[in-house]
């Protein structure tokens, strides 16, 4: 398979006033051609953290403090941003940001902000770029009449609709996707997925898709990648961590059993007591240990690798790691 994107472990850092919080800290994947990747965990976790960090894009005051971000083999962190703005935002990598409204300037029409990106990145004429803005408009399930509407006068599944065309028409090969269906109901939620899903084949597109919903990310992801504190917990492919022999870091395992079955009764759901851990004091050795409900000695005096335990299958935890 294809090798689009490479993260070999990354270090992003806030420098505050009251200490450095690392955000993430060694985090390393990578994402293949036509692959969809599974981002989830808590809230705080580094998810969203790690969207903005691959379009180059971190919030100040964060900064890299290590690592590298290989797009199509060429690590972006120490390219100039006027070159990242016209190579590799949004021509190669692309992100449907969480909230369509946020991302939408009310004062504008929705045609006017679609060719103002058009325009920074290709040089045709305004018919030209009306009839592609149009074209994908339609892609996406919407009439070109839409072109002369403010974000206002639209509905929440038409806003996000209109932000996954926008970052679909430059063509890019990796689209990140943070939470895309939040706040929307069930029955435009169902939407936005099976457009997704028609898009990425019809595209052969590959997804980072960042959601807290499990049972979302079994139902679209090819790997799931599950984050903690900055870190990667597991690592695996959607058969290694919803299969019958479920999944082998606690934290995951807790998630899972928190999460509501339709098929299944269940007496009662299982919580993670205690909160996620201060990143500007981390907890010594692994992060999770202070939560563990199979906590052991060596978890709070040793910090546990990423390791392989079998063929696509990485966690991070001393009952699996030697």
């Amino acid at each position: 398979m294809n090798k689009i994107l490479e993260v070999q472990n990354l270090k992003l850092y806030y420098h505050t006033s009251k200490g450095i919080v690392r955000a993430l800290d060694d985090v390393s994947f990578d994402l293949y051609k036509g692959e969809t990747l599974g981002l989830v965990g808590e809230s705080g976790c580094g998810k969203t953290t790690t969207g903005t960090a691959l379009l180059r894009m971190p919030s100040p005051p964060g900064r890299y403090d290590g690592g590298r971000i290989l797009v199509d083999g060429q690590d972006i962190i120490p390219l100039p941003e006027p070159e990242v703005r016209k190579h590799i935002r949004w021509e190669e990598v692309s992100m449907v940001f969480q909230g369509a409204m946020n991302c939408l300037t009310p004062v504008y029409t929705i045609g006017k902000q679609m060719l103002e990106t058009l325009h920074e990145h290709r040089d045709m004429d305004k018919a030209q770029a009306e009839e592609l803005v149009k074209e994908y408009l339609g892609l996406v399930g919407l009439p070109p009449e839409v072109m002369g509407r403010y974000p206002h006068e639209l509905s929440g599944g038409m806003k996000q609709r209109i932000v996954i065309a926008t970052a679909l028409f430059l063509k890019p090969s990796l689209i990140i996707l943070d939470e895309p269906t939040t706040a929307l109901d069930v029955i435009v939620q169902a939407q936005i997925i099976n457009l997704l899903k028609k898009l990425k084949k019809t595209f052969d597109l590959s997804f980072i898709f960042i959601t807290h919903d499990l049972a979302l990310e079994a139902e679209v992801a090819d790997r799931i990648c599950v984050m903690y504190a900055g870190k990667i917990a597991e690592l695996g492919t959607n058969a290694q961590i919803f299969g019958p022999q479920g999944p082998l870091h606690p934290y995951t395992e807790k998630l899972l059993q928190a999460t509501p079955r339709l098929h299944q009764k269940v007496e009662s759901l299982a919580f993670i007591p205690g909160t996620p851990p201060d990143l500007i004091d981390p907890p010594k050795g692994c992060r999770f240990h202070p939560r563990c409900h199979a906590v052991m000695d060596r978890c709070k005096l040793e910090e546990p690798p990423l390791q392989e335990i079998e063929t696509g299958h990485q966690v991070a935890c001393w009952r699996h790691v030697k």
